[in-house]
């Protein structure tokens, strides 16, 4: 069992890593953990912000701090959306749950994957906070036009398109330990799993993992819970293009946004498709190894389209400064995957909660110490680049 002794020593992301290791099965932390191939843009996704360093204007009075802003039509608290993750309750019993009731807490967007755990209307119900639905264009066209008046109907305020997954990164710590969905106890891994009581008792204690939002699919075919990576894979569509997204958009009234966009002429189709914005991710380094990080790409999509679509920077985001600096390149806010992850599986909500205190009180702090007193103040003066 996790204490909140134990969260409360954890002073940044990485410690709250760390304890996420501890707590899970070494095939589960190494889904959330891992990239593909040799991990390159899984590095270079945060590594790439060190070639930015931040100024510091002196003598301004820095008694009162203003993180809010506007994203998608709704005011926030702070400038970080919590990311679409798949099958979080793998992680903690608590799961979705847990991770948009501290969203709503914090003031600030939740993001529900269509491979989620818990269901469109469960998160619905779960909470009144600003929402967003991430949809992928399935070959049953039906069941994408599904979601959407799911999502409609359940209170959503904005839906997100991804679309950098036409087949599935090769991820090669997934095959190394033999991660499967659900979990199962095999001769390799029940020694492991074994070593970690608390997730086997909860996993056992709790209702069935499921995909929660494909599971009548997934009967209706096979009447097997065990076919559910299959039956994923089988509905990822390999020839989806832009006026799939252009559909995709016609079916929704609110704020659409795409995701998994990484070039100027990419975010130049998505202004032209009349999107509200984009989310400028390479799916956290777990699709196509050796792309740029994000934070290499954000300033030529916002020099060629800012001020026209909002822009999201996702990937390799771990602290308060990472997050001022996307925000001084062009960005109007950053998605956390990862970051909020560890806190989930380190402490359930409390550990989501540590998670997102600890970047909102970087970001407050590290604005404190460079003199902006709202987040209009950070500009791309406040930036230095190194370029070695």
């Amino acid at each position: 069992m996790i204490h909140q002794w134990q969260l409360s020593r954890c002073f940044n992301i990485d410690d709250l890593r760390k304890l996420a290791k501890k707590r899970l099965p070494a095939s589960l932390f190494g889904y959330i953990d891992g990239g593909s191939d040799d991990e390159y843009t899984l590095r270079a996704n945060t590594s790439a912000f060190d070639r930015y360093s931040l100024m510091q204007k002196a003598l301004v009075d820095v008694s009162e701090i203003d993180l809010s802003t506007t994203v998608l039509g709704k005011k926030i608290d702070w400038p970080v959306l919590c990311a679409p993750t798949g099958m979080s309750r793998m992680f903690h019993h608590e799961g979705e749950r847990a991770v948009a009731r501290e969203a709503a807490k914090s003031g600030t967007f939740y993001s529900l994957s269509t491979l989620s755990t818990t269901s469109i209307e469960d998160v619905g119900r779960e909470t009144d906070g600003p929402k967003m639905f991430q949809v992928y264009v399935h070959k049953d066209r039906e069941l994408s036009r599904e979601f959407v008046q799911r999502a409609k109907s359940s209170g959503f305020d904005a839906l997100c398109l991804t679309v950098d997954l036409p087949a599935h990164g090769n991820r090669e710590r997934d095959l190394r330990t033999g991660m499967t969905l659900p979990p199962k106890l095999t001769a390799k891994s029940v020694l492991d799993v074994l070593l970690h009581p608390a997730w086997v008792y909860h996993y056992l204690t709790t209702d069935a993992i499921e995909l929660a939002n494909v599971a009548h699919k997934i009967r209706e075919g096979s009447g097997e819970v065990s076919n559910l990576l299959q039956y994923v894979s089988k509905q990822f569509d390999p020839t989806v293009c832009w006026e799939d997204a252009e559909w995709m958009k016609s079916l929704w009234d609110g704020p659409f946004v795409v995701k998994g966009i990484m070039s100027v002429e990419d975010a130049r189709r998505a202004v032209d498709i009349g999107a509200s914005a984009i989310v400028i991710s390479n799916h956290g380094g777990r699709q196509l190894d050796s792309s740029p990080a994000t934070i290499e790409m954000l300033p030529k999509i916002a020099d060629a389209v800012g001020g026209q679509i909002e822009l999201i920077l996702d990937s390799g985001i771990r602290r308060g400064t990472h997050v001022l600096k996307a925000l001084a390149l062009g960005a109007d806010a950053c998605m956390i995957g990862r970051s909020y992850l560890y806190g989930l599986a380190a402490g359930g909500q409390p550990g989501v909660a540590r998670a997102i205190q600890l970047l909102r009180t970087e970001i407050e702090l590290d604005m404190k110490l460079m003199g902006c007193r709202q987040l209009s103040d950070v500009t791309a003066d406040c930036l230095y680049f190194r370029d070695q």
